[in-house]
């Protein structure tokens, strides 16, 4: 019998989770390769690195004394709660990151509601003791606290807590003394978490997460429930709508390390890999041939927010991007549905249109950077939240949101979230900042991180989670400022640009290709103006000295992926390209766009 364990490792975002994953695959020295790999091991995909954020959950295993621990990576985001929920199912306890100075935050509290409805046993690691005002003692009141409140068992708040710092790689059972390595931690694993049930009889595996392989297509990933499974064997595939399936294994690979290693069986309890099966989707069960016996499926999150997706059809389509028809956006979001549980894909009012639902605007976004980066083009138009009617009354998604900032903003912060329809439901100060908890429905949160960075000159640390559907809560005002519209296309002159600096900000530099009908400015009032910023100077034989002034003029706004979806108004698309981003309006011409306001 072979001793394993199997955790999860829950936290919010940037408290440290792969950090500290990265040290415990150092500290067992699994190869040389990981010598080479540096830091953020895990985080592989270019996205993840850039933003610091983990966006799929990902699957390790590393050998301590004679055990072995499976470590499965969660992403902290809410957005990403069907990640979460689909690696829970794989693990028989969970180890929930705290950072020793933030404390517990909305998407801790998110992630650990999850593993404590289903049963799984926590260890707490205080992480980050190395910073100055750090507070590890309130904290671990805290997360009991927390814990209370989400009506965990009294076994699970009899918790062990292990504090250090992952980025320094130490773990201790005292904060205050320090120690040289993170034994002090697998040590409490191998304590505090249960093995894993053996349960002997026909096999059974929930598939829990896939990977894809060019060589072999897609293989299934999840945790065998009972009896074992091996190569060649012959194998029914429970679909999520009852349906069977007859299917053959041709493959069994374990993880150990950083790799995957062929088997010749895997018993109950151990997490492996399965090459060979066809058409299965995530929440299908492998089963026995002659009496399958389906597991019940992984409920997921209901998508919050959707945004239409359309071909680029602006000017300059095709001049960067290798994939720009509706054909190849088509697949590639079918290709996506495949392993990204949370999202729903309609087709839209046109042929080459698609209304794509989601967890929330991080969710979509991250797979518009994702294939702009793959070579596409498309338009994604405004995020628009998905309504419910319940027993005839109109509901919408509610959010819990998280604001800290310094004291002197915090006027500004609540005046900002009540004018979206937030309530304040508590305050409190923390060195020099204060913790604000709103209630806010989901629509009030677009565009609304922008403009807190702004007003607290990029100091708001913002964190919101799903609560769940309440009644309408009336009309939001919109954007106040209207746009500036190209009249022509052409190059955009510095010197038109000057005469035109009291007419708004500008989204983009001298020199500049532009299209009519791009939006390429913000206007100080609240209705759109059409300008022409190709305009050169005329020339003149006047040669005094007074007449040429040199145009200054100010850095313009540049906008991300997320600040320009959450930007746009009703009437506006963002173009996507792999090396550009603008925003334009759906009409291009100006006397279409005038008929049809009518």
């Amino acid at each position: 019998m072979q001793k394993i364990r199997n955790i999860a490792i829950i936290a919010h975002v940037d408290h440290g989770k792969t950090t500290l994953v990265d040290r415990m695959i150092h500290h067992a020295k699994l190869s040389r390769e990981v010598e080479k790999m540096g830091d953020l091991i895990l985080d592989n995909n270019d996205l993840e690195r850039e933003r610091g954020i983990t966006i799929l959950a990902k699957n390790v295993s590393v050998p301590y004394k004679d055990y072995k621990i499976n470590i499965i990576d969660t992403p902290g985001h809410a957005d990403f709660g069907g990640e979460v929920e689909r690696v829970l199912n794989m693990a028989d306890g969970v180890l929930l990151l705290v950072d020793a100075f933030e404390g517990t935050m909305p998407q801790t509290r998110f992630v650990l509601q999850k593993a404590i409805e289903m049963g799984k046993k926590p260890i707490v690691v205080i992480n980050k003791v190395d910073k100055p005002n750090c507070r590890p003692d309130v904290v671990n009141e805290q997360v009991f606290d927390l814990m209370f409140s989400l009506n965990a068992t009294e076994e699970q708040l009899d918790f062990k807590t292990v504090y250090g710092s992952a980025k320094q790689g130490w773990m201790s059972t005292d904060w205050k003394n320090e120690t040289t390595d993170i034994t002090a931690l697998f040590d409490t694993i191998l304590t505090e978490i249960p093995e894993p049930e053996m349960l002997e009889g026909t096999p059974q595996m929930l598939i829990s997460s896939l990977e894809y392989s060019p060589y072999v297509g897609r293989i299934a990933v999840g945790r065998v429930r009972r009896g074992s499974l091996k190569p060649g064997m012959q194998i029914s595939l429970c679909k999520r709508d009852g349906t069977v399936e007859r299917s053959r294994i041709k493959d069994l690979m374990v993880f150990s390390g950083l790799e995957k290693s062929k088997t010749e069986e895997v018993k109950s309890g151990d997490i492996c890999a399965v090459v060979g099966i066809d058409g299965f989707d995530i929440g299908d069960t492998i089963a026995d041939y002659e009496n399958p016996e389906a597991l019940p499926p992984i409920s997921v999150d209901e998508p919050t927010m959707s945004m239409l997706f359309t071909i680029n059809d602006s000017p300059f389509f095709g001049k960067e991007g290798k994939y720009v028809t509706s054909r190849h956006i088509k697949e590639r979001l079918d290709k996506e549905l495949e392993k990204n549980l949370a999202l729903r894909i309609k087709n839209g009012l046109t042929a080459d249109s698609f209304i794509v639902n989601g967890r929330g605007v991080l969710h979509i976004s991250v797979l518009i950077e994702t294939m702009r980066r793959e070579g596409f083009e498309l338009q994604v138009g405004q995020p628009k939240v998905l309504d419910k009617t319940i027993n005839g009354v109109r509901c919408e998604p509610m959010e819990h949101l998280t604001i800290d900032v310094p004291e002197e903003h915090v006027g500004k912060a609540i005046e900002m979230t009540t004018r979206r329809k937030g309530s304040l439901m508590h305050m409190e100060h923390r060195n020099e900042r204060v913790h604000l908890d709103f209630e806010i429905p989901s629509r009030g949160l677009i565009g609304l991180r922008s403009n807190l960075m702004t007003a607290s000159q990029g100091e708001a640390v913002v964190a919101h989670r799903f609560k769940g559907y309440e009644p309408y809560k009336g009309d939001i005002e919109k954007r106040n400022n209207g746009s500036l519209v190209a009249l022509e296309s052409g190059m955009a002159v510095a010197y038109a640009m000057d005469k035109l600096q009291d007419r708004g900000k500008f989204f983009i530099n001298p020199g500049e290709d532009i299209y009519a009908g791009q939006v390429v400015g913000e206007h100080t009032r609240a209705d759109d103006l059409g300008i022409n910023i190709c305009k050169t100077k005329k020339l003149t034989n006047i040669r005094a000295s007074g007449t040429d002034d040199k145009a200054v003029l100010p850095p313009p706004i540049v906008f991300s992926l997320e600040e320009a979806l959450e930007y746009i108004q009703e009437d506006e698309l963002v173009e996507v390209t792999p090396h550009s981003m603008r925003i334009r309006k759906i009409y291009l011409d100006e006397t279409e766009r005038k008929r049809r306001k009518g």
